[in-house]
């Protein structure tokens, strides 16, 4: 998989940052988007070459395709069978 600006082709490097409305300053691009101070999810990322916004998910390219309707039947299936495989606690610390 490669990263990089889907209008300028700029890669963001490992000491690339940006900042969250929260203030803090990380690689959202290690966390896809997410600000791990406060898990706010960000849906567009501005390029720092180019200045321009674009979908976040986008500047993700040469991603492996996946079976969407095979995912959403094992997720089906493990909602199922969810409460069979909870661990149940004993009352004692």
């Amino acid at each position: 998989m490669e990263i990089y600006c889907p209008k300028c082709t700029w890669e963001p490097g490992p000491h690339s940052r940006w900042m969250c409305h929260c203030g803090h300053h990380w690689n959202a691009f290690e966390t896809q988007g997410r600000c791990p101070q406060c898990h706010f999810r960000w849906q567009h990322t501005q390029c720092h070459a180019c200045a321009e916004w674009s979908p976040h998910v986008d500047w993700y390219h040469d991603l492996p395709e996946i079976d969407l309707e095979a995912m959403l039947e094992e997720v089906a299936e493990a909602k199922q069978a969810e409460p069979q495989q909870r661990l149940r606690g004993t009352g004692h610390p």
